[in-house]
């Protein structure tokens, strides 16, 4: 009976989670004024963190065609991420995979049943990764890539797109300590954890220039960031009218605002704190 219980109240209280994910996301997104040539005006979130939400709604009405489906590495409970809002309101078919076991029996709670064909894997990517995953996947060219893992992503998504792999849309995230100029990530590391690299917990992923330098050369095009400074958007134009693409106002560089309010300092003094570590120059 206990057991019962307490299942319920986790039932309920996830229930209300949702729904007020929904209930946000569909006020901000009926607020904003979309300007197709200025990507802050896409911005709202309902189960993102920030304006992801927001920003992969436009580029997802902009294809020339969609397969409706989605994978996110480094997609935490199942709610806090970039492919909720795609699983839960959308219902988009889609990959859910996570490194932690305790957030993936969180996300298989919550959003197990978001969608008849979304998948919640439980995954420490690495190097190596990129086979299995693809085999996973029921679409190699899924309409979104959100990629997070807070470390390696430069040597992952190397991989990912070695392996095959080809998103139509790549939402990755950068480390704005780096600043808008360096095109650089940390050294690869195997089962690499950012919490333990350094006490700052800076040393981590790729910077912006590092991330367009990468993709630009493997024929994508940068978007923009997302105004709070956390994540990247990358498209392959061949899914895209050129009109579309070529009149956005991107915005190529935004400081991390977390970052920011932790150290109260801009990414050249945050910087300085890991300055002595090992980076590997794109």
């Amino acid at each position: 009976m206990i057991t019962r219980i307490i299942n319920f109240m986790y039932a309920l209280r996830d229930r209300q989670r949702i729904l007020i994910c929904l209930t946000k996301g569909a006020a901000t997104m009926q607020s904003r004024n979309i300007d197709y040539k200025v990507p802050d005006t896409w911005e709202f979130s309902g189960f993102s963190q920030n304006g992801e939400d927001g920003i992969l709604d436009v580029l997802r009405s902009q294809l020339k065609n969609s397969n409706r489906y989605f994978i996110e590495i480094g997609a935490a409970d199942g709610i806090d991420n970039n492919s909720a809002w795609l699983s839960i309101a959308e219902k988009y078919q889609g990959i859910m995979i996570e490194g932690s076991a305790a957030l993936i029996a969180r996300a298989r709670r919550m959003v197990a049943n978001a969608s008849l064909g979304l998948q919640i894997v439980n995954m420490f990517v690495d190097i190596g990764s990129a086979k299995v995953i693809k085999d996973l996947a029921l679409f190699h060219d899924p309409d979104v890539f959100s990629l997070d893992i807070d470390g390696i992503d430069y040597f992952v998504t190397q991989d990912l797109l070695k392996e095959g792999l080809r998103p139509k849309i790549f939402v990755v995230e950068y480390n704005s300590v780096f600043g808008p100029d360096l095109a650089r990530t940390i050294n690869y590391k195997e089962n690499f954890i950012y919490t333990n690299a350094h006490s700052s917990e800076l040393y981590y992923g790729v910077s912006i220039m590092g991330w367009r330098k990468f993709f630009e050369e493997r024929g994508y095009k940068f978007v923009t960031v997302d105004r709070n400074g956390v994540n990247a958007f990358f498209v392959d134009p061949v899914h895209f009218d050129e009109s579309f693409l070529s009149n956005i106002k991107s915005r190529e560089f935004a400081e991390n605002q977390l970052q920011l309010l932790k150290f109260k300092k801009k990414h050249e003094a945050q910087f300085e704190l890991i300055k002595h570590m090992d980076f590997y120059e794109i």
